[in-house]
């Protein structure tokens, strides 16, 4: 009797790229980035804010390609496939890991001699009541605004990159600068009196 087997469950030729590179093969790896960079290079625009965290992604993408080629099995998934999975893998990771660092800014003093910088005190103080504000959020709402507002990703890319529902980060957006807001509210009533 003959067993049947779903097409993309069958190795192909192209399948032995991933074989040669899981040995070691450095052209077989050239061969890889030749043929899937583009799939890569898409994945990494959708995912990154700028061009040069997407450049940065496709080289971390192709470096874990290479270490971890072996866990390849040309019976679960075509290499289109465990490319794309490995990708994705690494750029959530970069997403989730971007969101935990604090944001620098650069400061500069615009202050002309002999004024006094009121305005910016007060800026400062509404900033440093916004961060307050928003440690006090669940982990989820900090991630979810943070990668939005500071970050500016586009709902759909959050939900990609978090591997959540569209409709829950756009829930946990709502609540968190819901809550954000209304922590801010008695400061600012408070400030105007």
């Amino acid at each position: 009797m003959t067993t049947l087997r779903h097409p993309a469950a069958q190795p192909s030729t192209d399948d032995a790229v991933l074989t040669r590179v899981a040995r070691g093969d450095e052209s077989a790896m050239r061969e890889a980035i030749d043929r899937y960079s583009g799939l890569v290079w898409s994945l990494a625009r959708r995912m990154c804010a700028t061009r040069a965290d997407a450049e940065d992604a496709v080289q971390d993408i192709f470096i874990d390609l290479w270490r971890s080629a072996e866990r390849f099995d040309a019976a679960v998934a075509s290499e289109t496939t465990f490319i794309a999975m490995i990708a994705r893998r690494r750029l959530v990771d970069r997403l989730r890991a971007a969101s935990r660092r604090p944001a620098t800014t650069t400061m500069v003093d615009d202050t002309p001699t002999g004024e006094r910088p009121a305005p910016t005190l007060e800026i400062g103080e509404e900033a440093r009541a916004a961060r307050q504000a928003i440690a006090k959020l669940r982990p989820e709402e900090q991630q979810v605004l943070d990668l939005s507002v500071t970050r500016g990703y586009t709902h759909e890319q959050i939900a990609a990159a978090l591997g959540m529902p569209m409709g829950t980060v756009k829930s946990l957006a709502r609540r968190g600068l819901h809550k954000v807001r209304e922590a801010l509210m008695p400061a600012a009533e408070g400030g105007a009196a």
